[in-house]
């Protein structure tokens, strides 16, 4: 493992999510360090300095003894934990059992309006108990990467629902809304047959988004296959 390696898991561990773990310093990236610096009263300069990768190491020390030239050898297993493998869509009643059962609420770290009555403002979502601690961790991510201007912005507070019981559109089988497992945002501008860059999150800016799902598993439409853009869910295709 390589410094930039390095770096990328222990964004990831501390819960800045950066997408695979490949040694390249992108926007991605650069954004996650700037996140991790503003929540640890640094200066935000998006570039690895020795106050930053001191941290890194150890978020209650400035120092640590090193290991493998500074360079813990767990940090990729413990990047790698944070992924999960999802059922696809076709093993979805095997995974997670009967649609509409096994559903939690979790808490949303920041505000969101309903996409259908915006003066309606939540910090509750239901999704199913599987899938809840990685919601959670992605959600904390987005808090942190994204001022709340920015996620104003994006549309990334406008919720269009997570569980509803229902067939998927045009078809029979049971949509993943149904068990909980995939969550809409902003649905006014990321509309089912849009495409990019007619739909908002297809847009550049809205990749750390993307990429904070994608480092637990979770699939987007969108980018899978340039549809839906409003959708993620726990279930590959």
């Amino acid at each position: 493992m390589n410094f930039e390696q390095w770096l990328q898991s222990r964004l990831t561990a501390h819960g800045y999510a950066v997408g695979p773990i490949n040694g390249s310093l992108d926007a991605v990236t650069i954004a996650a360090i700037k996140a991790f610096q503003k929540a640890r009263g640094l200066e935000t300069t998006g570039k690895a300095d020795g106050s930053t990768v001191a941290m890194l190491r150890n978020p209650s020390s400035a120092v640590l003894p090193e290991s493998r030239a500074g360079i813990p050898s767990r940090d990729a297993e413990v990047a790698e934990a944070t992924r999960n493998h999802w059922p696809r869509q076709n093993e979805c009643l095997a995974f997670y059992g009967a649609v509409g059962t096994g559903q939690v609420q979790i808490e949303i770290p920041f505000d969101m309006v309903l996409a259908w009555d915006r003066s309606v403002r939540i910090r509750k979502m239901t999704l199913h108990a599987k899938v809840a601690d990685s919601a959670r961790r992605v959600f904390s991510n987005i808090a942190n990467l994204y001022s709340p201007q920015d996620r104003a912005g994006l549309g990334l507070d406008v919720f269009g629902g997570s569980l509803n019981v229902r067939r998927m559109r045009g078809g029979s089988a049971y949509s993943m809304h149904s068990w909980g497992i995939a969550v809409d945002f902003d649905p006014e501008r990321n509309q089912l047959n849009w495409k990019a860059p007619k739909a908002r999150l297809s847009h550049a800016d809205a990749l750390p988004f993307w990429k904070a799902w994608e480092a637990e598993g979770w699939l987007s439409l969108g980018r899978a296959r340039d549809f839906d853009w409003m959708h993620i869910q726990a279930a590959r295709l």
